[in-house]
């Protein structure tokens, strides 16, 4: 594992995301506590220091897993961060007190607005609630090592947000070879960037999509190079750019920790021609990407006919590449997109803007059997 220097501190180049620990089976509010330890013992042993957490990650089970799996260690041999989102309270003395108890500590080492968007900039920026305000006696205090905020936002928000205020010490962006264009995280790097904030990556598989691919995508990712991994060439290309401090990855399992520690062992950038490689490989797989749903679930709880969308999607994405869905086997016991209501609460909760209303039509439609 290599580390990057930031202010005082050595941050692992390869961060642990806690929203996607693995869950107890049959029960998706819970997580389970053997296996999940496994992998946070294994992380630590493998040189991973940074762990990333939120208040609403499997419904506040996520920082108190880590509440409890953290307790072994010494407080000053790893970095937590954590976020608070407005929409799920608003009251933020209420929540950052009780994330310091769920994750028994007394300080956070990086704490987050989380999902500054179009939708909740204007939530953040509130003068009367003056969270800013708050955080910064929080930070002044002792109890908030560094300042920052994740994004999902274009890049106009973007910098209306940085306009706003541009004391942040850190922001946590979506950032992967296929959205570097498609949701316009090259614009978004570069904002940050000339405003001299440190990048911090999220989704930088998109989801698990780019550990697999299609077959001709894979093909010539295996033909440059046999004995990495798909992901690896994710990786890779963030290495590529200097501004980013820690890329962050939700590894489920030993075996995708294993293969991404491998890849960071040591600052390993794209060449060019390995760049041209994974560009003509980015190029033959968006002909055959559906939606680009990386399954966060933000739209879940909001949707009043309780349907599940990231599922119901990868559906919809795996009818259109490969005309079948056998290999989905809860999806046969899912109510399908025809129960869509076309409301549109979901739409507002999407960081990846998707159209989820108008892919539950078309969905619907692919089923009934017309075009």
């Amino acid at each position: 594992m290599y580390y990057r220097k930031f202010h005082d501190l050595n941050i692992s180049a390869l961060g642990l995301g806690a929203l996607r620990l693995p869950m107890e089976p049959g029960n998706t509010g819970r997580i389970d506590r053997k296996e999940a330890q496994r992998i946070l013992d294994l992380s630590f042993t493998c040189g991973i220091n940074y762990i990333d957490t939120a208040y609403t990650y499997q419904n506040g089970d996520s920082e108190r897993f880590l509440g409890e799996a953290l307790s072994g260690y010494p407080r000053d041999s790893y970095y937590l961060a954590t976020k608070f989102y407005a929409a799920a309270n608003p009251d933020i003395e209420q929540v950052f007190e009780e994330q310091l108890k769920r994750l028994r500590t007394d300080y956070i080492d990086f704490y987050l607005f989380h999902g500054m968007d179009e939708n909740f900039i204007s939530a953040y920026m509130d003068k009367e609630r003056n969270y800013l305000g708050y955080l910064l006696k929080q930070k002044e205090a002792g109890r908030i090592r560094y300042l920052g905020f994740s994004s999902h936002g274009a890049p106009d928000t973007l910098t209306r947000f940085l306009d706003w205020y541009d004391g942040f010490d850190m922001a946590l962006v979506q950032m992967n070879y296929l959205d570097w264009t498609m949701l316009e995280a090259a614009k978004q790097y570069d904002i940050l960037t000339n405003h001299g904030i440190p990048v911090w990556v999220m989704e930088p598989l998109k989801g698990g999509r780019l550990s697999g691919l299609n077959r001709e995508a894979a093909e010539i990712l295996k033909a440059a190079a046999p004995e990495r991994s798909l992901s690896s060439w994710a990786f890779r290309f963030l290495m590529g750019l200097q501004n980013v401090q820690t890329v962050l990855s939700g590894m489920s399992s030993a075996e995708q920790l294993l293969d991404n520690v491998r890849t960071f062992e040591k600052p390993d950038p794209l060449s060019p021609s390995e760049q041209e490689v994974l560009k003509r490989a980015a190029g033959v797989f968006l002909k055959d990407l559906g939606v680009p749903c990386s399954g966060c679930r933000y739209c879940c709880p909001v949707c009043p006919a309780g349907l599940d969308i990231p599922l119901l999607i990868k559906g919809y994405n795996e009818r259109r590449i490969s005309g079948e869905t056998w290999r989905i086997a809860s999806l046969g016991r899912a109510a399908g997109p025809e129960h869509c209501l076309g409301c549109g609460a979901c739409r507002k909760h999407c960081p990846q803007k998707i159209d989820i209303p108008g892919i539950m039509k078309q969905s619907a439609s692919l089923l009934a059997g017309k075009k």
